[in-house]
């Protein structure tokens, strides 16, 4: 059984963020600053992002999403010090709203680290099930040839009685 812990989900944010960070947005996350990651988040929830999104955006700026607020959004560069820690691989941050944003950052699904331990939670449950399945076949198996010997003995039994009445 495997346990789905925070480490996991850091572990998969900073793999996808490997393989991001050579995409499209190269000049944010190529060797990422506080100020490009800055920017990269402005740029990201500029463009329709997700309930769950703006409620991470919430959490760790302590204010709401709004285009207008861009010059009050740019004093938060220190924020983003724990994510630019974390693509660099110097640190490993404890902020569940930084890792949650970092994860954003890089589109990493499922997120956020609630979404993310629930999958996995399923996943786990389905690997249990059908570790127990087998066993439930079994024994429905056996239940079956049971079933079958009976018949066979009410069958004798029928006919050993129609016989004996036949006899009065």
């Amino acid at each position: 059984m495997r346990s789905n812990t925070l480490n996991e989900y850091k572990k998969a944010i900073r793999k996808k963020y490997e393989i991001e960070k050579e995409r499209e947005y190269f000049d944010y996350l190529n060797k990422p600053s506080r100020g490009k990651l800055r920017d990269f988040c402005w740029l990201i929830f500029e463009d329709n992002p997700t309930e769950d999104d703006l409620k991470v955006f919430r959490n760790l700026f302590s204010m709401d999403f709004d285009d207008t607020k861009k010059k009050k959004f740019k004093e938060q560069k220190d924020k983003f010090r724990p994510i630019e820690t974390f693509f660099k691989g110097e640190t490993d941050p404890s902020n569940i709203d930084a890792i949650n944003l970092a994860a954003v950052m890089v589109d990493f699904h499922p997120r956020p680290f609630k979404k993310f331990h629930e999958k996995c939670r399923l996943e786990e449950a389905k690997q249990i099930g059908t570790i127990d399945k087998p066993k439930k076949a079994v024994k429905k198996e056996k239940e079956v040839i049971n079933i079958f010997k009976w018949r066979k003995r009410y069958k004798s039994i029928g006919k050993n009685l129609r016989q004996v009445m036949a006899l009065f």
